[in-house]
């Protein structure tokens, strides 16, 4: 299993629009402090597939050389997590999309004229795809109905990405969420940011010690942490691109 973090930028992405803080001016001048919105791309023999699929899927897409999707798991309805599945449109037809029914009822509402080839799942209940056991667990993201992480489990190894979330996840996700070899977390600003819809990466870090993960890398990064080359010295910061082998 390969995993690309295609995205790992929180809303706004980074630069922020009107910006010139010295991380926003590190992603101006090209540095991994750039980062667009969250989609991760999962990859085996047997096919690839897309965790999310923020607004700047097309040029993640065209970056990294992918030109066709096995299918695709959304997380939750917020817009810069699916808005970039439009960017399929007329490009391929009939992709399989994945997610609870509240998540799928909003989001194909909007993208109906993309005729997706709808699937719905249960939380903790697994399906398989291109070789791969996934499963859907709760998270808590307010306002977003059921937000939800991925499981991926390929053997013995296992990967669990948190999307986007707060810290108090339940304790029947935690237990399913267990001794991963690696977590993906959202972790949007450092400690000294005020944060209510998501993680800080000082809660990461302590979910990361909570559920025994072999390895952490942070992603939905917001422009409040220093240049990418200056924070990622002390925290496990992941960047636009980056592979990771299972």
């Amino acid at each position: 299993m390969k995993i690309t973090l295609l995205g790992t930028g929180d809303a706004p992405g980074t630069p922020v629009i009107g910006c010139t803080c010295p991380t926003c001016t590190d992603a101006h001048n090209g540095g991994r402090s750039k980062r667009t919105r969250s989609s991760i791309l999962i990859e085996t023999e047997k096919g690839k597939v897309l965790v999310d699929t923020g607004p700047d899927l097309r040029s993640q897409l065209l970056g990294s050389g992918v030109q066709y999707i096995d299918g695709v798991i959304w997380t939750h309805t917020h817009y810069d997590h699916f808005a970039g599945f439009a960017e399929f449109h007329r490009v391929q037809y009939n992709v399989d999309v994945y997610g609870i029914k509240e998540t799928l009822d909003y989001i194909l509402e909007y993208l109906h004229y993309m005729h997706p080839r709808r699937h719905e799942v249960r939380m903790y209940t697994p399906f398989f795809l291109i070789g791969l056991e996934f499963t859907l667990f709760e998270v808590v993201h307010p306002p977003a109905k059921r937000p939800a992480g991925v499981i991926i489990k390929e053997g013995k190894k296992k990967v669990v990405i948190t999307g986007d979330t707060q810290r108090n996840i339940s304790s029947r996700s935690l237990e399913v969420m267990i001794c991963p070899d690696i977590l993906i977390a959202d972790a949007i600003v450092p400690p000294t940011i005020g944060v209510k819809k998501h993680m800080n990466s000082e809660e990461a870090l302590d979910l990361a010690r909570e559920i025994r993960a072999k390895k952490v890398v942070f992603t939905h990064l917001s422009h409040y942490f220093a240049p990418h080359d200056v924070a990622s010295k002390e925290l496990p910061l992941g960047f636009d691109g980056m592979e990771i082998d299972i």
